[in-house]
């Protein structure tokens, strides 16, 4: 065994994001296809550590510790830069993606009852191959496995739950390219001056990652402070609220301090936040989380899970694609927006969200920038998703159909 500490797990989530980078620079295939460079880069890794148990005694264990805190930093840049002026603005186009949202954990929670029911398995698993694990992700998984085991006597649910949110989590980050590929082949493009400025006051956002981007190192720091102080407030928030009826997952919380900081300090005092440097830190933060989750991705589970279940959350993603393509392309407006929007949505449909905004990023990195999917996408997948996958879970559990 094989054990890294924390400076050498992150020394390792540095060569993955590089190594994913040169694969992806020097592969037409994958530029092709959009594949986020943290999720190639470390699909790899895992596939070798994979075979390295499989076909030697040798086993690496990365340290874990850091990728927790990478991604309340990721969710609280997300507030931090949440203007809510802006989201005001897109209101409209969040209220209607949302609906688009909560169609698909509907259409999750059914697909995975009804095939569950077919092959004679327990409901309750196919409950957790279903929103609960795909749109919910790891974090919700293992809170409705805890109860399914407690309170319903489903053996290894959380078990379970953990390896359909990892199966998600890998699916989410390689569909969403090829769906976007096959829309945007539909769509006007933006031209190619879009989203560019020749004030470099005017802040950069996440869709434009690589972008040169320049600060100062009291912005830095002052960045640096603000998501302190989110992760630290947003975490105290979440305790307070473990066990009650308004209990919230983490990162939520964070988002939420997030963008109260942010807003009540224009409001109040008239500080405006630097958003560029808020924006480093996030990319920063994203493709370090991403790269650290996959490498050290246990493929193995995934491996072991029963074929009933592996079939099951085949189908669940190739709902997915469709439900991108058929439902959230058309109903988001059937133009280059709507074809990143449902990028995202196979991102935080079948991963995570930072799943989605690396997923938007590699399509807008090839494309053209959509401010319209970064300013939507992050706000539903990481806020309101979790309180209309909570509201849908429970209808699905009254259902008569678990005796």
């Amino acid at each position: 065994m094989i054990r890294l500490d924390t400076l050498e797990t992150l020394v390792a989530a540095s060569l993955v994001l590089l190594l994913g980078r040169k694969l992806v620079a020097s592969s037409s295939l994958l530029k092709a296809y959009s594949i986020p460079e943290p999720v190639i880069g470390g699909l790899l890794v895992a596939l070798l550590m994979f075979g390295l148990r499989s076909f030697s005694s040798v086993q690496v264990q990365f340290d874990s510790s850091l990728q927790g805190p990478l991604m309340l930093a990721f969710f609280a840049t997300i507030g931090l830069n949440a203007n809510l002026a802006s989201l005001k603005a897109g209101g409209r186009t969040l209220v209607l993606f949302l609906g688009v949202v909560l169609g698909l954990l509907v259409l999750q929670d059914a697909i995975g009852i009804g095939m569950a029911k077919l092959m004679g398995l327990d409901p309750l698993i196919g409950l957790l191959g279903a929103s609960i694990s795909l749109s919910g992700g790891h974090g919700t998984g293992a809170a409705w496995g805890r109860v399914f085991s407690e309170r319903h006597g489903l053996a290894a649910a959380t078990e379970i739950a953990i390896a359909c949110a990892t199966f998600g989590l890998i699916l989410g980050g390689l569909i969403g390219g090829p769906v976007a590929k096959f829309l945007v082949k539909r769509v006007k493009l933006p031209s190619a001056e879009t989203g560019k400025t020749s004030d470099d006051s005017v802040p950069l956002s996440f869709e434009q990652p690589k972008a040169v981007q320049l600060i100062t190192p009291q912005a830095f720091i002052e960045a640096l402070a603000l998501i302190a102080v989110s992760l630290s407030a947003g975490t105290m928030i979440a305790n307070q609220l473990n066990g009650s009826a308004f209990e919230l997952p983490t990162f939520v919380c964070v988002l939420f301090v997030g963008v109260i900081l942010s807003n009540g300090l224009s409001l109040l005092v008239g500080y405006k936040i630097f958003e560029r440097a808020i924006q480093v830190l996030g990319n920063v933060s994203l493709s370090l989380f991403l790269a650290m989750a996959l490498m050290s991705l246990r493929l193995w589970d995934l491996a072991s899970l029963a074929l009933p279940v592996l079939l099951i959350l085949t189908v669940q993603a190739v709902a997915m694609a469709a439900y991108a393509i058929f439902v959230t392309f058309r109903l988001m407006g059937k133009n280059y927006d709507a074809a990143v929007l449902a990028a995202g949505h196979c991102g935080f449909g079948l991963g995570a969200t930072p799943t989605a905004i690396a997923n938007m990023q590699a399509v807008t990195d090839r494309f053209g920038p959509s401010h319209l999917a970064f300013l939507v996408v992050p706000m539903v997948s990481a806020f309101f998703i979790d309180i209309a996958n909570a509201i849908v879970i429970k209808l699905f559990l009254a259902l008569p159909i678990y005796n």
